[in-house]
């Protein structure tokens, strides 16, 4: 007896068991089920959702590689069209206007099904770099660092539960040193706010100004402060 091309079956399968038990099939299906594709684009989606929970990739390497090791093709009822590469990069370019909808009905479904708490939120945030011309990334911003060499920048701001789970993300051009404009995800974040939340930052994210802002508008917050020397 010999095996041949084994494809895994079993965390696919738990991936789309947790995809259809979030309510997600019907939540894209209302958004994308209009749109033309030979093949529906919530399958494009959920595949890609399946392989950052299983073995996180580029959607590259889902072409090439891990959609051809995996039974998806099996569990979505497709073949390797939904794993076409340009495909996939274009099922992420209809998603951006769907990012608050899908926020608001997350945190329902965490509420529903985790008893997810939202009265202590973490607030950080990172940057990144393209490089190139970037002609036609409305976010790509001429700021400049030396630890880049001078490549085009975006600040991401991310916000998460005390039990981890993803709450907002936002995306700003610029460098970290653009704060006042990153400091926005609070005042943007009362769409899908579920209840009064503590903010919870480190020193360098928010400015005096933001923090007075804050204060006016009654938004608690816990921010480090430098040490005394």
């Amino acid at each position: 007896m010999r095996l041949r091309h084994p494809r895994a079956f079993g965390n696919c399968w738990l991936g789309c068991v947790l995809w259809d038990e979030l309510g997600l099939s019907a939540f894209w299906d209302a958004r994308l089920g209009t749109e033309r594709g030979r093949v529906p684009w919530r399958k494009v989606l959920q595949l890609l959702v399946v392989n950052r929970l299983c073995e996180p990739g580029s959607e590259f390497a889902v072409h090439r590689r891990w959609f051809l090791r995996s039974a998806m093709d099996e569990l979505l009822g497709t073949d390797f069209a939904v794993a076409d590469k340009d495909r996939l990069y274009r099922c992420l370019d209809r998603l951006l206007r769907h990012k608050d909808a899908l926020g608001q009905f997350l945190t329902r479904q965490w509420k529903m099904l985790f008893d997810a708490q939202f009265d202590v939120l973490l607030y950080d945030l990172t940057s990144t770099y393209f490089e190139g011309r970037c002609a036609e990334i409305p976010r790509r911003s001429t700021a400049t660092a030396a630890t880049v060499g001078g490549c085009r920048q975006v600040v991401i701001a991310l916000v998460v539960t005390t039990d981890g789970l993803p709450w907002l993300m936002r995306c700003w051009p610029g460098t970290r040193r653009t704060r006042p404009r990153s400091a926005r995800s609070w005042r943007r974040s009362r769409a899908v706010r579920p209840s009064p939340a503590v903010w919870v930052m480190d020193r360098g994210v928010p400015t005096e100004e933001t923090l007075a802002e804050m204060r006016t508008e009654g938004v608690a917050y816990l921010v480090g402060t430098p040490g005394a020397c």
